[in-house]
């Protein structure tokens, strides 16, 4: 009686164990749109010398060009790590011969994953779009919402509420949503409970973050995780620091850190959730780098730069990427943009 129920024992331990191993990674997926290593540099020594990237497991580096140009556009970029084919600038989820693709985030969602989209932009614009669009313009805002309404995406998070609701074709598309629920606050965004939740966070496009964008990027990163933690499911979820680029257009400084540093938080926050969980596998990169930046002075010790511009356009440098949490090792190494959905979509499928 004794060895059976040792036996049995034994049996149910490698089981727990076999089925923890076994279980689905979740995945966040963080984007600094128009970020590189001069804009990552600035941030750091704006904070005390410290960014939350150097507890990274693993870094390598991106190349970012499109189908047809050195210089890509974040349609293209966003569907090269989304979906992992190179595309024309301004195109969202077609390969070469505009064929549709499936994203990592749809992958996910029909493996079992529960999904979200939370940005700083409109929830319709480019990078956004890429992980659940199929269009030949990324300028082509109402489709895009339509789309997005039927993706069945859980949570998605950001500005553009307009596209959903005064639309030229007079449609409500919220209404139209019957099974989601419209919050107002990041207060009633973590009350709901519900496995559908759309919040926007502006009527347009929501304002730049030293000019006072409520809610922080980081509080709206936080609450996702809890919310998803609550589900026996895995999860997927794209995080756009969509503005480092529009700072960057504008060869704004002040502008830029303000981004940067909420984006930091955010990273932060992911961390810290993939260090206490185990299995949750971060990566963070860039679909671009913007404005040429260059830091030129500063002063370490009052945590000030000084940055100059080679443009304000996009530019064709690597990116770098970085990754924590199981199978972060992947990541590693010098390798085209579409890789990394490759990489993501072995994790998956394993």
């Amino acid at each position: 009686m004794i060895k059976k129920t040792l036996f049995l024992l034994i049996n149910l331990f490698s089981f727990l164990i076999y089925s923890q191993d076994s279980k689905k990674p979740n995945i966040i997926m963080m984007i600094g749109d128009g970020m590189g290593i001069s804009q990552i540099s600035s941030s750091m020594y704006s904070s005390n010398n410290y960014t939350p990237l150097e507890r990274s497991e693993f870094i390598g580096l991106s190349k970012t060009h499109s189908l047809d140009n050195l210089v890509t556009d974040s349609a293209a970029s966003g569907t090269a790590l989304s979906s992992g084919v190179k595309t024309y600038n301004g195109v969202l989820g077609l390969d070469e011969n505009y064929n549709p693709v499936k994203s990592i985030l749809e992958i996910c969602r029909d493996n079992g994953y529960m999904t979200a989209i939370l940005v700083t932009s409109t929830v319709v614009h480019a990078t956004p779009a890429a992980y659940y669009s199929k269009s030949k313009s990324r300028y082509k805002y109402e489709r895009i919402a339509d789309e997005l309404s039927k993706s069945n995406i859980n949570y998605f998070v950001g500005g553009g509420e307009k596209y959903f609701k005064d639309r030229d074709d007079q449609r409500n598309l919220m209404k139209e949503m019957e099974n989601y629920f419209f919050v107002n606050s990041l207060e009633d965004y973590k009350k709901v409970n519900s496995k559908n939740i759309g919040f926007f966070t502006a009527y347009d496009d929501p304002i730049q973050k030293n000019l006072g964008r409520e809610p922080s990027l980081d509080d709206i990163v936080e609450a996702t995780i809890q919310k998803l933690s609550t589900f026996n499911k895995p999860f997927f979820i794209l995080i756009e620091g969509s503005q480092i680029d529009w700072a960057e257009h504008d060869n704004d400084p002040e502008y830029l850190l303000s981004e940067m540093i909420e984006f930091d938080k955010a990273v932060d926050v992911s961390f810290k959730f993939a260090e206490k969980s185990r299995n949750t596998l971060v990566v963070v990169t860039a679909d671009h780098e913007t404005g040429g930046a260059a830091i030129v002075g500063g002063d370490l010790e009052e945590s000030k730069v000084k940055i100059n511009y080679s443009s304000d356009e996009h530019t064709s440098e690597m990116v770098p990427v970085f990754s924590l949490g199981p199978h972060s090792e992947k990541f590693n190494g010098i390798y085209d943009n579409t890789e990394i959905f490759n990489k993501l979509f072995e994790i998956v499928r394993q």
